[in-house]
């Protein structure tokens, strides 16, 4: 039995891995699915004000909501999966699940972007492709947006630009 690791955030892009995994189940159903959600913890002005309880019902529901498309997917294709939510750093949650879980490898998907918009946003997948001990598979989901595609590379070229100025 191949365990996988699949880390979803509800977003559209998210659910190409789904798919993905869904298809592979369909050719081996020996694959033991285990369909992740990290929420980000509070700032610790807002977790003073907070009961620990009370974050972990708000971080609940909201992995609750997020993972709800993933589940219907995998539902409808009657595909047995194990859901696991956790808090905190999202490279470090799902590197640190796929050790724990014994995972043979990670599925995730990710929109198409440039190296440089990757470097510049420092990708989740980026940080768990170097922070993993188990194969990474990442599926190409959507085309970025016209703004991260042209924006963010346009607006490191103009910091370099008046970086360069302001040294000479």
């Amino acid at each position: 039995m191949s365990r996988v690791l699949l880390p979803f955030d509800g977003s559209p892009n998210s659910l190409y891995g789904v798919r993905h995994v869904a298809r592979e189940f369909m050719k081996n159903r020996a694959l033991e699915i285990h369909l992740l959600n990290i929420q980000r913890p509070f700032s610790s002005q807002v977790a003073r004000f907070t009961s620990r309880q009370d974050r972990m019902a708000f971080h609940q529901e909201q992995a609750r909501k997020a993972l709800e498309p993933a589940r219907q997917a995998l539902d409808r294709s009657g595909i047995a999966y194990t859901v696991h939510i956790e808090v905190g750093e999202r490279a470090d949650c799902i590197a640190d699940a796929a050790r724990r879980l014994r995972c043979d490898r990670i599925v995730m998907s990710t929109a198409r972007k440039s190296s440089l918009v990757r470097w510049v946003e420092d990708s989740v997948t980026n940080q768990v492709i170097e922070r993993a001990t188990v194969p990474v598979e990442v599926i190409a989901g959507d085309a970025a947006s016209s703004l991260e595609r042209v924006g963010i590379p346009a607006g490191v070229g103009a910091g370099l630009l008046v970086l360069g100025m302001a040294a000479d």
